[in-house]
C-alpha cells in the first residue's frame, strides 16, 4: 500500500515515488500536485520520462522562472534517469528551488537501485507504492469506500473482490461508482450484485470453487461460460492454483490457533477460513498434491506447451474435481 514518510509535499520539496503499484504511484503523483496547486489553475506541471533528461533539459526545467511561476517536475521511470545526470540531479535534491516541487518516480525493482539509495541518503519525502497482498484486497476496499464518503461491512468489501477482481484501479472506479449511486446508503451486496453480479459469476474463483469443492459439472459449466465471456486462461489457472495454495496452508496449520492468528498463517482474511473449512472436508495430502501437480501441467500449457488452452483447462478442472475425496 502507499505509504508517505512525512508529511504532505510542498513547494522547495523533492518526493521520492517508488513501487510497482503503477495506479497507488499514479494517485501519489496527483495528490501532491493536488497539495502544491491548492486549487491554483496556473500553476506549470511538466511530466516526462527521466531517459529525455540531458544537463541543458534538466537546468532550463529548474532554473528560475521569468515569470515567477510556482512549478511542478514529474520525472517517470527513474530507473532509465542517464548516468550522466545522477550528479546533477542529487545536487538538486541537495539544495531545491524554493518555488517547485520535483517529483520522481521509480517504478521498482534494482535498476538505479544506488540512485534511490543516495536520494535517501538526502533526506527526501518518500511515498511507497506496493500493491496489498490479495487477502488486504477487503481492506483497501473499505478504506476507498470511506475516503469517498460511503460505508461497506467487511462482506461486502469482499464481495467486490470476487466481483472485479484484483486489479486496484478497477477496484477504485467501482467503488466510487457504487458510492455515487447508494444515495448515503451502505453499500451492500444487493447493490454490487446489480452492477457486478453477472461478471462475479464468470470470474476465474466460481470455477476454482466448484472444482475444490468437488462439484465437476459445474465447475465445467463455469469455465465454458467464463472462456465465453472472455475470461484469460491463465487467470483461470492462476485462480485454481491460489485457491489450492490456500487450502494446503490451511490443512497444515498448526491446531489451537486462535481465528486472526490462523488467517494470518494461510495468509487470508478471517472472513475466508469458513470457506476454506468447509473446502477441507474430503481433502487429503494425496489429493491435495495430485490437483496442485494437475494445475501446474495446465499452467503450462497454456502459456504455450499446448496449442488448445480449452482443453487443457477442462482436464485440469476434471482432475482437480475428482481429486476431491481421493485417499
Amino acid at each position: 500500500m502507499a505509504g508517505r514518510r512525512s508529511s504532505a509535499p510542498k513547494l522547495g520539496d523533492v518526493l521520492l515515488v517508488t513501487g510497482s503499484e503503477t495506479f497507488l504511484a499514479d494517485r501519489a503523483v496527483r495528490s501532491a500536485i493536488a497539495a502544491v496547486s491548492k486549487g491554483n489553475a496556473e500553476i506549470e506541471v511538466t511530466d516526462l520520462g527521466a531517459a529525455e533528461l540531458d544537463v541543458g533539459v534538466f537546468a532550463e526545467l529548474t532554473g528560475p522562472s521569468l515569470f515567477a511561476a510556482e512549478r511542478v517536475l514529474v520525472l517517470r521511470m527513474l530507473e532509465n534517469l542517464p548516468a550522466e545526470m545522477v550528479s546533477q540531479l542529487l545536487d538538486y535534491a541537495g539544495s531545491p528551488a524554493e518555488d517547485m516541487l520535483v517529483v520522481l518516480v521509480h517504478s521498482g525493482g534494482q535498476k538505479g537501485k544506488a540512485v534511490l539509495d543516495k536520494l535517501r541518503k538526502a533526506s527526501v519525502t518518500e511515498v511507497v507504492a506496493t500493491a496489498p497482498k490479495t487477502w488486504e484486497l477487503p481492506q483497501f476496499v473499505a478504506r476507498e469506500i470511506r475516503l469517498l464518503g460511503g460505508s461497506v461491512d467487511e462482506r461486502g468489501a469482499a464481495a467486490l473482490v470476487d466481483a472485479v477482481g484484483h486489479d486496484l484501479r478497477a477496484l477504485a472506479g467501482a467503488c466510487s461508482q457504487l458510492v455515487s449511486d447508494a444515495g448515503g446508503q451502505p453499500v451492500g451486496p444487493e447493490l454490487i450484485s446489480q452492477y457486478f453480479g453477472g461478471r462475479a459469476e464468470v470470474t476465474s474463483f466460481a470455477v476454482a470453487d466448484a472444482a475444490i469443492a468437488g462439484r465437476t459439472e459445474p465447475a465445467l459449466e463455469q469455465l465454458r461460460w467464463a472462456l465465453d465471456c472472455g475470461v484469460a486462461p491463465v487467470l483461470v489457472t492462476s485462480a485454481m492454483a491460489g485457491g489450492l495454495r490456500g487450502l494446503a496452508k490451511y490443512s497444515s496449520a498448526p491446531s489451537g490457533l486462535r481465528e486472526a492468528d490462523l488467517a494470518r498463517e494461510v495468509g487470508v482474511p478471517p472472513w475466508k477460513l469458513k470457506t476454506l473449512r468447509q473446502q477441507a472436508r474430503g481433502w487429503t495430502a494425496g489429493g491435495l498434491a495430485s490437483a496442485i501437480k494437475a494445475v501446474a501441467q495446465a499452467d503450462a500449457d497454456v502459456k504455450g506447451a499446448s496449442g488448445d488452452a480449452g482443453y487443457a483447462l477442462e482436464r485440469m478442472v476434471i482432475t482437480v474435481s475428482r481429486a476431491h475425496g481421493r485417499r
